[in-house]
């Protein structure tokens, strides 16, 4: 393909994501109800009432779950987009190993998503929620503000869990290599353990249940972008025995 051929292809691609995710969107509204009943029956807003302080806080709720149910069912499709984008550049097993990615970025999106909403959410709502109580306020929660709270922590933390695969996938298209990963390890900690500071409370045991996990996803992602570079080296090396002879 041409330069502009390339282009065009990925336009293509971009639109047929764009057009999943507004599909997503929608059927996230038509769940929305079921997960929002679920979500309200469940510790820590359990029996806790949510106030509405504009017109548009019902809606800004319906649209906030419609994006996390859009995002479980567009993540797959964009791996695979993205592995048809590249695959002609790719050799037939590079092809079948990088479509394995695909499962496994749903699979490891649930992963974060469980992990953010059943350890990391509770501990940061019981502080916040603790520091009111000892400075004698009245809580009264908005649910634009308590849904907003929640998401701020659960994506961000969801995302990151989809790292492993990522640093895979640009090993394998040779834009990443084990030694650059390694070069790269304080300012990757730094920047995890940031995140971990910031979506938790100011505690070193929150901190650390954040930031441990996250630094331990990046270097298994260091291992695992080990193992795919060693695999590149050994089919360049048996491709070059094979033109030799």
């Amino acid at each position: 393909m041409t330069l502009f051929e390339h282009i065009g292809e990925l336009r293509r691609r971009l639109i047929y994501t764009i057009l999943v995710l507004v599909l997503g969107m929608i059927i996230g509204l038509l769940l929305a109800d079921p997960a929002y009943n679920y979500l309200m029956s469940q510790e820590p807003v359990n029996g806790m009432e949510l106030n509405a302080f504009s017109l548009w806080d019902g809606i800004g709720m319906y649209m906030k779950f419609a994006l996390v149910i859009s995002l479980v069912l567009v993540l797959p499709f964009a791996f695979y987009q993205v592995w048809a984008f590249v695959k002609p550049a790719l050799r037939i097993k590079e092809q079948r190993a990088a479509l394995l990615f695909v499962p496994f970025a749903l699979i490891l999106f649930l992963i974060g998503l469980s992990f953010s909403y059943f350890v990391v959410f509770p501990m940061a709502f019981k502080f916040t929620t603790d520091v009111a109580k000892h400075l004698n306020l009245k809580e009264t929660y908005g649910i634009t503000q308590y849904f907003s709270f929640m998401y701020n922590i659960l994506l961000p933390i969801s995302l990151l869990f989809e790292l492993p695969l990522v640093i895979m996938f640009l090993t394998k298209l040779r834009i990443l290599t084990p030694k650059r990963l390694r070069k790269m390890r304080r300012l990757a900690y730094f920047i995890l353990i940031f995140i971990g500071i910031v979506v938790t409370p100011p505690d070193f045991i929150s901190d650390s249940l954040v930031a441990l996990p996250l630094i331990l996803l990046y270097e298994i992602s260091v291992i695992l972008s080990s193992v795919v570079y060693r695999k590149q080296l050994e089919a360049d090396r048996a491709f070059e025995e094979q033109y030799e002879t």
